[in-house]
């Protein structure tokens, strides 16, 4: 399938890529190979999605892009050197601490006095939606709160970059769909780059400016699809005839 670039609405077009892989190849420490030759560049502004079968390396991939994983061969290239957020499919929260002391737990560790903290926490709060709950524990919250404060405190350091791993996989279908929106509405009032890993293609394709397709292990890019859908989007975008053709392509690269 040929390659296809998209300009993400709110990218620089005369800004480098934020990052760029190149040949990246890992294995696993038995030698079982899980990514070989993945090549991609992601636009800095740009809201790209990741999906492909289970079990072929999209994680694993994710992980060797926020450098927590050294890949085997290939480079990957940041090419600004701010913080990286990363959200995973648990929330990982500290159940003792708050959701406030949750989310101000990345400004602690960077040594900010509390008087700078109190008013970051709060407006990130207040803008994954969570006004009122500063004080609730991770287990006073549910599936979908607690993923707004792992939300919240990624995004607290202000990253040039946002990796998300299945952030609403573990989330029932009704709070998943109003998870995505609420990522879309955040997204618009604080810009980031966005890497987004999901097994869902109607939500890769309702959320993002182009969807990545991962083929079999060992797994390598075969499609990359663009989404020429306006923003903003709501739900009912997905059954739009072109959002439908949409699913139609990246179903047949992946092979369902």
């Amino acid at each position: 399938m040929e390659n296809i670039s998209i300009q993400s609405p709110i990218r620089n077009p005369m800004s480098p890529p934020i990052l760029t892989a190149t040949n990246i190849c890992h294995a696993f420490e038995d030698g079982v190979p899980v990514i070989d030759d993945v090549s991609l560049t992601i636009e800095r502004g740009a809201f790209v999605a990741l999906v492909g079968s289970s079990g072929v390396g999209k994680s694993t991939l994710l992980r060797v892009l926020a450098g927590l994983i050294a890949p085997q061969r290939g480079t990957v290239q940041f090419a600004n050197h701010g913080p990286i957020g990363i959200v995973f499919q648990r929330d990982n929260l500290m159940p003792w601490r708050t959701a406030y002391r949750n989310v101000a737990l990345p400004l602690e560790l960077a040594g900010l006095p509390a008087a700078a903290v109190e008013p970051r926490v709060l407006h990130m709060l207040k803008l994954v939606g969570l006004e009122g709950a500063e004080e609730s524990y991770p287990a006073q919250l549910s599936g979908g709160m607690a993923q707004r404060v792992a939300l919240a405190r990624a995004l607290i350091h202000e990253p040039s970059l946002l990796l998300l791993d299945e952030p609403f996989g573990a989330l029932d279908a009704l709070t998943r769909e109003r998870m995505g929106q609420e990522l879309l509405r955040i997204w618009r009032e604080m810009p980031v780059t966005v890497f987004m890993v999901t097994h869902s293609i109607p939500e890769a394709v309702l959320l993002a400016d182009e969807v990545l397709v991962l083929g079999k292990r060992p797994g390598t890019i075969v499609a990359r699809v663009p989404i020429d859908a306006p923003r903003p989007r709501t739900l009912e975008d997905q059954f739009a005839p072109a959002a439908q053709r949409c699913h139609a392509v990246i179903r047949a690269a992946i092979g369902q």
